[in-house]
């Protein structure tokens, strides 16, 4: 028959270390969330964790770890290989453990833990001296594990893959990876996020833009569901010491697709990144990319020339690649020899000869242009000019009669221009080559199948807001399920579209500050990217909310005020 135990609010009260009202506090605290009512007073700032640790160790009869006590990182490795326990059990228990001569010490923060003290009594033979630790303590030690957990592998590599490889064929995590891709694909996706912490993963979806938390597990079966997608995508199992990339062609929810997977180390294990990219997708058309009419008109305008460079600007993931997809699309008459170069080839265009850049084996953007030169073509897309030997080869090629379509990244259109510069490209040259700039940025739309109309005072603040005198037809998101209930659904594209004529072609000759070339870009039409937005958000297409996250102000001071 055990001896029963003082409960540790009784114990706490009696040492003068908590008053009774705290204690309250904490009980009531305890029935609303859950938890240990001794982290729940540290939690309110009642109890220090040193107090804590003390009045646990007396209610316990386990005495506290010893700063003397702390182990090495060979001692902790010796016994995480002895153990057979991996990195992820531990985290899970909020304990670690170690050998001292004949016995083994193990820091826990529940040091009760049935399932603790039953793994290491089928795993160890002689005396187990258990030690109550801080959690913050215990992380400490659990990252020297770590560390010896990446050395096991490093030097006993081909036992650990074989394991990772046997966890990740097993029934339940192939489903739950095949859900996880078929879930991505229904949502809409572009991008899953697999981040590991302390007791648990965190799964989160990118839809139109914006993360969103759709699934957690248990920490404990995490390295399996990383494995999986690690041997789907050909990168070696066996090694989480270093950052990887793979790529691998999938079928999921009926469809075939394209996975980029990132893997980076982190603290409590790999963060995995998968870039989804659908193979049967079909290329929107430009008025679908959220083009007026008139935009949609000088933007095929750019192109309409036998040669000279087009540039399309924005940061990664603001659809660059798409409006050049779209633009090559149009070129593609079966007359035309169109050769792109990429990382990666993101959609399949059929007449068209598209080559994967690959800076491994040294066939980077700049040989890959080089080698192009070589093939006859008539229209060259360049997936990014990022060096002077990218520029220089783009703009030689845009003089010697081919037409050169590629992106860079700056904050608005005109900044190709100094870009260019920053890059070596004299200032004559891109005068003679330029055709034209496109500006762009994504805004979530707003969904059709819920948006209401503004009332007239919502309506009214919105056109303060946005500098205009008339009414627009301003719409609120709701939320309904077609759109998760965010009120949005899919993406609209802003764009700046900037036309080379004469007078730019001679300001940009003349190296005039960005003012100017703006000035003489809006005598030829040019609107800026917050304009765009206030145009669409007024027209009911998006909000005046989304244009400030995707293009940072809605009421750009430089632009023009609109009727």
């Amino acid at each position: 028959m055990g001896i029963a135990r003082r409960r540790i609010g009784d114990l706490l009260v009696a040492r003068g270390l908590v008053s009774e009202r705290d204690r309250a506090a904490a009980l009531r605290l305890q029935q609303e969330i859950g938890g240990l009512l001794g982290q729940l007073l540290t939690r309110i700032g009642a109890l220090s964790e040193g107090d804590l640790l003390q009045a646990l160790a007396e209610q316990l009869d386990i005495p506290v770890l010893r700063g003397d006590e702390r182990p090495t990182a060979a001692g902790i490795t010796a016994l995480f290989a002895e153990v057979r326990a991996p990195t992820a059990w531990w985290i899970d228990r909020s304990a670690v453990a170690w050998r001292t001569g004949e016995t083994v010490v193990c820091a826990a923060v529940q040091p009760l833990d049935p399932a603790l003290r039953e793994r290491l009594a089928q795993a160890i033979e002689g005396p187990v001296a258990y030690r109550l630790a801080a959690r913050a303590e215990v992380a400490a030690l659990l990252a020297d594990l770590a560390r010896g957990a990446r050395e096991t592998v490093e030097t006993g590599g081909p036992g650990e893959a074989a394991r990772l490889r046997e966890l990740a064929q097993e029934t339940p995590v192939v489903e739950f990876v095949n859900g996880l891709f078929a879930e991505a694909l229904t949502r809409r996706a572009s991008d899953v996020h697999l981040e590991p912490f302390e007791d648990r993963f965190v799964v989160r979806l990118r839809i139109d833009g914006l993360l969103t938390t759709v699934r957690t597990g248990a920490r404990a079966d995490f390295d399996a569901v990383c494995s999986r997608i690690k041997l789907l995508s050909g990168m070696d199992i066996g090694e989480r010491r270093l950052p990887q990339d793979g790529r691998q062609s999938i079928r999921a929810a009926g469809r075939e697709l394209d996975l980029r997977v990132s893997t980076l180390p982190s603290a409590w294990g790999e963060s995995v990144v998968l870039r989804l990219l659908g193979k049967s997708h079909r290329l929107p058309q430009l008025d679908e990319l959220g083009l007026a009419e008139t935009q949609a008109a000088d933007l095929l305008s750019l192109i309409a020339k036998p040669n000279g460079v087009v540039l399309v600007t924005g940061p990664t993931g603001s659809g660059k690649t798409t409006t050049i997809y779209r633009l090559l699309s149009h070129l593609n008459d079966g007359v035309r020899k169109i050769v792109t170069v990429e990382d990666p080839i993101e959609f399949d265009l059929p007449g068209v000869v598209q080559v994967r850049a690959r800076t491994d084996i040294g066939l980077s953007f700049a040989a890959g242009l080089r080698a192009i030169l070589r093939q006859d073509p008539d229209v060259i897309m360049v997936g990014e000019i990022r060096d002077p030997e990218t520029a220089r080869i783009a703009v030689q090629a845009a003089l010697t009669g081919h037409l050169v379509i590629s992106t860079v990244h700056t904050n608005t259109a005109l900044g190709a221009v100094t870009r260019l510069a920053d890059l070596g490209v004299e200032a004559f040259l891109l005068a003679d080559v330029l055709r034209g700039l496109v500006g762009q940025r994504l805004v979530r739309r707003l969904c059709p199948h819920c948006a209401r109309s503004s009332t007239p005072a919502e309506a009214a603040v919105h056109e303060r807001e946005a500098g205009g005198a008339g009414l627009g037809a301003w719409r609120e998101p709701v939320g309904c399920e077609a759109c998760g209930g965010s009120g949005y659904l899919g993406r609209l594209g802003l764009y700046e579209i900037v036309r080379c004529d004469p007078a730019l072609e001679r300001q940009v000759r003349d190296r005039a500050p960005p003012e100017a070339l703006e000035r003489t870009a809006r005598a030829n039409g040019f609107r800026s990217l917050p304009e765009d937005g206030r145009r669409k958000a007024r027209a009911g297409l998006t909000t005046l909310a989304e244009v400030r996250r995707g293009v940072g102000a809605a009421d750009d001071a430089t632009a023009e005020p609109e009727a």
